[in-house]
């Protein structure tokens, strides 16, 4: 109501407006930029610099760098293909597919640009997608065992179901429940009288184990029901390792690798 705020466009002017002033090399492949020998040369540079950036674990500043090296030389997929895994490090899988799909643009037949996309749509839940992109991955590189994997997986959970007790990644926890040595052993945790009496407390208020209203938890009672859930995890690994491996193994099976998408080029 007060006309001294109003703005001259509306929201999707502003937009389109904005969407307009992207880069050429960006906006459209008509018009392809020829760098010349010094940038090919300085872009290669920024890229080994990205690379080492990566190797320490700075992914921001090796975004930066893929980005330096990009401007330079838009033409090289590589450069997309790197950025889109420090983007993937940063956990931005929406970065990551974009730069997969540009340097899937740029070459066609670059396995590892389809292997990252892949890695990006898992983590986006994107499993069908997937499952398309690894299957084009293994196309071009036949060999490669961690495609293989994660195609494996991919297509596992392609064909899951959300569970109302399952947990992320499609984790059985309705099985864990119906597993008679798990239950053996959370029953005599909570028999546990340490663990009892931090109970009781939690629902009486008497204890403030996990902070009451205005006030912080208590670091001893946090600590007890900390070296409780240890014994607990104690007591299941040496009476039932079994069960433990087959946790274990189920964690892994639904857990992408990105072992050799790692090695930058």
């Amino acid at each position: 109501e007060d006309q001294g705020l109003a703005v001259s466009q509306t929201l999707p002017e502003i937009f389109e407006a904005a969407a307009g002033k992207e880069p050429e090399h960006i906006r459209t492949n008509s018009e392809p930029i020829t760098p010349s020998e010094d940038d090919i040369a300085e872009a290669e540079r920024l890229k080994t610099e990205g690379n080492e950036q990566m190797k320490a674990e700075n992914f921001e500043a090796a975004v930066s760098f893929y980005g330096k090296a990009i401007e330079l030389n838009p033409s090289n997929a590589v450069y997309f293909c790197n950025r889109a895994a420090a983007y993937s490090k940063l956990g931005n899988y929406a970065g990551a597919v974009r730069d997969c799909e540009r340097a899937i643009g740029i070459d066609p037949n670059y396995s590892k640009a389809y292997g990252r996309m892949g890695l990006a749509l898992s983590s986006l839940n994107k499993h069908t997608e997937a499952v398309v992109y690894y299957k084009k991955a293994l196309e071009l590189d036949p060999d490669n065992d961690t495609y293989k994997s994660n195609l494996k997986i991919a297509e596992q959970k392609m064909k899951e179901t959300p569970s109302p007790t399952g947990g992320p990644g499609g984790f059985d926890l309705a099985g864990l429940l119906n597993n008679p040595g798990f239950m053996s052993m959370a029953s005599n945790l909570m028999n546990n009288p340490q663990v009892q009496q931090l109970m009781s407390g939690m629902i009486s208020g008497g204890h403030n184990a996990m902070g009451a209203a205005g006030t912080s938890p208590s670091t001893n009672d946090l600590a007890s029901l900390i070296q409780a859930g240890q014994q607990f995890a104690q007591q299941m690994q040496q009476q039932n390792p079994e069960l433990i491996e087959q946790l274990r193994s189920q964690i892994r099976s639904r857990t992408p690798s990105a072992s050799n998408e790692d090695q930058q080029e």
